[in-house]
């Protein structure tokens, strides 16, 4: 068991690794040279890095910004969210912004859209890896889920806020023509990232199983949501089976499914967005 655990956290450490190595090459070699702007932090901290150099006598990268940003967050987020999740997400911001400080900042392309396209595809693909083993980008994602833990509003609120001030600050300041390609540049990320990962806040799991009480036991050993058993039965085999039901976060899915992996790789899981809930959800 120790074993499987070792190798599991070096897994998610890789995956960590080439997730940031991938988000620095999209900002390096195309959103950066093209002055075209992520989302999130990332984004916040290269329009910081422009804003200082042009109307400062101070020269701060993109890097070291998005380093200093998300110091205060990951702390928050320590306390708040979770230990081990807090501290991939701190080796992502940490990897991130070692490789921006590494990897020259290199024009491509001269073409806006093409840079604004691949740069937004590519880094999606960082962040959706590092989404899909448990792990998050840092940022916006630890703020987002304190907000809607204290508020119990959607974090697609709280993303849209943020790169609304990004967009609109940039339109202001370089002209409206960079602000709408940034647009191109969210829409193609978030659409990767979607089906890469998953957006969704809560998620419902129906897993169909003939191990109820061992993955029970082992699902509530490690989250604090509650399930619900339903009788089943499969329509070919005529075996007796139980269908587990339990929402969770989005956060929570790579945990979900590595259990589920680990009692019964044989059972069916459904995984369905949940757009809404009524009754008791714990938060925390």
């Amino acid at each position: 068991m120790k074993k499987d655990r070792v190798w599991l956290e070096t897994k998610v450490f890789t995956i960590v690794l080439v997730g940031a190595f991938i988000n620095a090459i999209a900002m390096n070699l195309f959103l950066i040279p093209a002055n075209v702007y992520a989302s999130g932090f990332t984004g916040m901290a290269q329009l910081l890095a422009n804003i200082i150099t042009e109307y400062t006598p101070l020269t701060l990268s993109t890097g070291i910004l998005l380093l200093v940003l998300n110091i205060p967050v990951i702390i928050i987020g320590w306390v708040k969210v979770g230990k081990s999740f807090t501290v991939y997400s701190f080796i992502s911001v940490l990897l991130t912004s070692l490789f921006l400080e590494l990897i020259p900042v290199i024009h491509l392309s001269p073409d806006i859209l093409l840079n604004a396209v691949f740069g937004g595809v590519i880094a999606a693909v960082g962040v959706g890896i590092t989404l899909k083993y448990g792990a998050s980008t840092g940022g916006m994602d630890i703020i987002a889920m304190i907000l809607s833990r204290m508020k119990d509003r959607p974090v697609g609120t709280y993303f849209f806020i943020m790169n609304a001030v990004i967009i609109i600050t940039a339109g202001m300041l370089y002209g409206w023509e960079k602000a709408l390609y940034t647009l191109v540049t969210l829409y193609a990320s978030t659409r990767v990232i979607d089906a890469i990962h998953t957006r969704h806040e809560k998620l419902t799991a129906m897993i169909v199983t003939k191990k109820t009480d061992e993955l029970r036991k082992a699902i509530h050993s490690k989250m604090v949501r509650g399930i619900t058993t339903v009788p089943a039965k499969g329509a070919y085999t005529n075996e007796n089976k139980e269908m587990m039901i339990i929402v969770i976060t989005r956060y929570e899915l790579f945990e979900l499914e590595r259990i589920i992996k680990e009692v019964d790789p044989h059972a069916f899981t459904n995984i369905v967005q949940t757009t809404g809930i009524f009754g008791f959800f714990r938060k925390d």
